[in-house]
């Protein structure tokens, strides 16, 4: 396997304040992780290199579930079930599903101007997060799982960078 460095892509230079900051991080983010598993190949975008079992294809279609959960107020009821891709899934239908969630979600936090407010979702029974939060927790969240997607794509073709 030989190594494939990427462009890669320095932090982003944000607004001033505190909402277009956090914003400005998650979608660094989001763009990072969508751009580890773009272009992976079949068997190895779905083959656990790990043994937890953990994927690029099951890594991207949890954090689908996470933006849809946390931002939407959709259910989950499995979240060890979120990082299994569905067998008939290629790359490419797990990253739109991925870009039509990140989508939906910004398309909530453009109308949201108190950070300290909790999203405008509902989910009976649990109170939406405050904005910041939810900010906050998605940063991590996708952070988290980038760095697992940037070992694991670099084990299958040798892919490395943002």
């Amino acid at each position: 396997m030989s190594i494939t460095h990427r462009r890669d892509t320095p932090p982003p230079r944000t607004g001033n304040d505190e909402a277009a900051t956090l914003r400005g991080f998650l979608d660094y983010l989001r763009t990072s992780i969508a751009g580890k598993v773009e272009g992976a190949p079949e068997p190895g975008v779905r083959t656990a290199a790990v043994p937890s079992g953990t994927h690029l294809l099951g890594l991207l279609t949890h954090l689908t579930h996470v933006e849809r959960a946390v931002f939407l107020g959709a259910e989950v009821r499995s979240w060890p079930a979120t990082f299994r891709a569905a067998p008939q899934d290629g790359v490419a239908e797990v990253v739109a599903r991925y870009r039509e969630a990140v989508d939906d979600a910004n398309r909530v936090l453009d109308t949201c101007t108190d950070l300290g407010a909790p999203l405008p979702r509902s989910r009976p029974g649990r109170p939406a997060p405050s904005v910041r939060w939810a900010l906050t927790h998605m940063i991590e969240e996708t952070g988290r799982h980038a760095g697992h997607a940037d070992i694991l794509r670099e084990l299958i073709d040798g892919t490395t960078g943002r």
